[in-house]
């Protein structure tokens, strides 16, 4: 009998934030004056749970799959991204025991958008959402999330095989 093989992953993203772009957060449009900076969508959840599942499985960062280089990437919805790295993660031999991450956000207020993106996420990656852990907080008005400059999000995510 072979035993189960655990894997912890950690990952951290953080964009600009700036008027004339959307707000995307765990694959949802969050409604906001500012949204995020990126090539991509700038969804920070969505990334550091990426960089989490690759850190996990020993296969790099997300910048290394999907670079920011990538002309055909620009603007791709997050989504999309996550659906590749977990089809990397199981081609590996991984499945997603849980993820727990967390928001660094000083406005919006996250909290009411949870259960949606708990959702999106499920969905997306193929996991319950009993496993999807999100939360958010400020950072009491210090710092560039305070200050509205920026959004930032980590990701602990334990994987199987």
């Amino acid at each position: 009998m072979q035993q189960m093989k655990w894997r912890v992953g950690m990952g951290f993203d953080v964009h600009q934030l700036a008027s004339g772009f959307k707000l995307w957060l765990g694959g949802i449009h969050v409604p906001f004056d500012k949204g995020s900076v990126g090539h991509s969508d700038g969804d920070v959840l969505i990334h550091a749970i990426c960089d989490a599942l690759f850190g996990a499985a020993n296969l790099r960062d997300i910048g290394y799959h999907f670079p920011d280089s990538d002309p055909m990437l620009k603007g791709v919805d997050s989504k999309i991204l996550l659906r590749k790295t977990m089809e990397i993660i199981r081609k590996a031999g991984y499945e997603v025991g849980n993820v727990d991450s967390t928001i660094c956000l000083q406005q919006p207020k996250i909290n009411p958008f949870i259960p949606e993106m708990q959702e999106v996420l499920s969905s997306v990656m193929q996991i319950s959402v009993e496993d999807i852990s999100i939360k958010a907080t400020t950072t009491e008005k210090m710092g560039f999330e305070g200050r509205g400059e920026g959004v930032s999000a980590y990701a602990v995510v334990m994987l199987y095989k």
